[in-house]
């Protein structure tokens, strides 16, 4: 099942090492078969799995290019797993109905 890595940014000025980051993060997680974009201030890395996405995170690529961003924007990155191609809500939701306590 896919993961992702999440990162909610805040306001930062323009700087040239931002710029930098942003043309150097996509070699990054491309080895690990993420793939991303900078849509404003939330980012979406989609990885084929936790493991891709947590190699990633501690890959010497990632870690050499972290303070380019770090020294310049506060934000928190997360690491998630999604649901699964096949998930269905409405299984999920017939179970929980099913585990309720009768009226």
């Amino acid at each position: 099942m896919p993961a992702y890595a999440i990162a909610h940014l805040q306001e930062a000025a323009p700087h040239p090492e931002i710029v930098e980051y942003i043309e150097r993060i996509p070699a990054t997680f491309e080895p690990y078969g993420g793939r991303g974009n900078w849509p404003g201030h939330v980012v979406v890395i989609c990885f084929p799995g936790i493991a891709e996405a947590r190699a990633w995170w501690d890959s010497p690529a990632y870690q050499a290019i972290a303070p380019l961003r770090s020294r310049h924007i506060e934000g928190d990155i997360i690491l998630v797993e999604g649901v699964s191609e096949d998930y269905d809500p409405t299984a999920t939701t017939k179970a929980m109905r099913e585990a309720l306590p009768p009226d």
